[in-house]
């Protein structure tokens, strides 16, 4: 399994960063192939008083999606990303997000990810495609 180096810069990275005060936070691990990780939104990341921000959202989702490309040992960027909003998702509801490669090409891949309420209710999910910046060119 690759495991990011924190001594390396990314203690700052907004979505997984930990010394980052005003970044996510998240602590993604691998589960049955895909990244994994859960995410209660706090009220500094609130949009309409009471509910996540899409924006948030969105950005917890991409992380979701670059960690889902880093075990599988690309390390990439986002080209382009299409979010579907299910559900207003309130600040303090726990949500689990999950996210894998559907597709490798070459120096491109396709991931999706999912965000879900406890009870497995989707709140939104994301399909992307990633430049691999990184690395030899992935095996189809």
């Amino acid at each position: 399994m690759m495991r990011i180096s924190f001594s390396e810069g990314y203690n700052k990275c907004f979505g997984c960063g930990q010394a980052n005060p005003i970044g996510l936070k998240l602590r993604f691990h691998q589960e049955d192939g895909k990244a994994v990780a859960d995410f209660i939104p706090g009220e500094f990341h609130q949009g309409w008083e009471g509910i996540l921000h899409g924006g948030v959202m969105s950005a917890a989702l991409d992380e979701a999606i670059g960690y889902a490309a880093w075990y599988q040992g690309a390390k990439t960027v986002t080209a382009k990303m299409e979010i579907r909003f299910k559900r207003p998702v309130p600040i303090g509801r726990k949500l689990r997000l999950s996210a894998e490669v559907v597709k490798k090409r070459r120096k491109l891949l396709t991931a999706k990810a999912v965000a879900t309420f406890e009870d497995g209710a989707v709140a939104a999910e994301a399909l992307a495609t990633l430049w691999v910046i990184e690395g030899d060119e992935l095996p189809d």
